[in-house]
């Protein structure tokens, strides 16, 4: 069995992104996939998010910070909610007319019921099988993306381990596929035919 990879083609990811909004509208799962995208949850704490921890309801807005305990380490984790989650949520919230205990994405059949991690599963492998050609894509390949481009975007390597709570950057680099990268850039970008050798 193949380790989930993030999606590293940014057409792939673009059409992966679009799926739920485009192809196959459906707010639910396209609000789940930008914000497991920009936020690098696993997919158990995203289904575990209220709409009190992204929105007040007092002030009618969107949180600047999501915080919530991670489940499967018990550390307080402070997350940034940038306009492109916002928007989705907004999209989402439009349709639901939620309460602040509503689960953010919860079942088609009971909106007082979280989604399952295996209906979680369904929804980005649907996407992934429409849009991403090579790789093996699950809920944690949202987690693995958001790192990956930080660091394609020179994301400095010891904020990328404190995101991913890891012990050093090369476990970074090997949960992220960042190995292979690095030395496939050196194969491809090495050309000995435009030296100037001088004797």
């Amino acid at each position: 069995m193949s380790t989930t990879q993030p999606i590293r083609d940014k057409e792939e990811l673009k059409n992966f992104m679009e799926y739920y909004r485009k192809t196959a509208p459906n707010p639910r799962n396209y609000a789940m996939v930008v914000l497991g995208l920009h936020t690098a949850l696993r997919i158990g704490d995203v289904l575990r998010l209220t709409w009190n921890m992204v929105y007040d309801f007092e002030n009618q807005e969107f949180r600047r910070h999501l915080c919530l305990f991670e489940k499967k380490t018990g550390k307080k984790n402070t997350i940034a909610l940038n306009m492109h989650v916002v928007e989705a949520l907004r999209g989402l919230a439009q349709k639901r007319r939620p309460q602040p205990a509503d689960y953010l994405f919860t079942r088609s059949t009971s909106v007082k019921t979280p989604l399952s991690r295996s209906q979680a599963f369904r929804i980005v492998k649907r996407a992934a099988a429409a849009s991403v050609h090579s790789g093996n894509i699950s809920c944690h390949s949202l987690r693995k993306t958001f790192g990956y481009y930080a660091w394609k975007q020179g994301t400095p390597p010891a904020l990328l381990m404190d995101i991913y709570n890891h012990s050093s950057y090369a476990v970074t680099k090997k949960y992220l596929g960042i190995n292979q990268d690095e030395r496939d850039s050196i194969f491809m970008e090495m050309n000995f035919m435009g030296m100037n050798f001088i004797e």
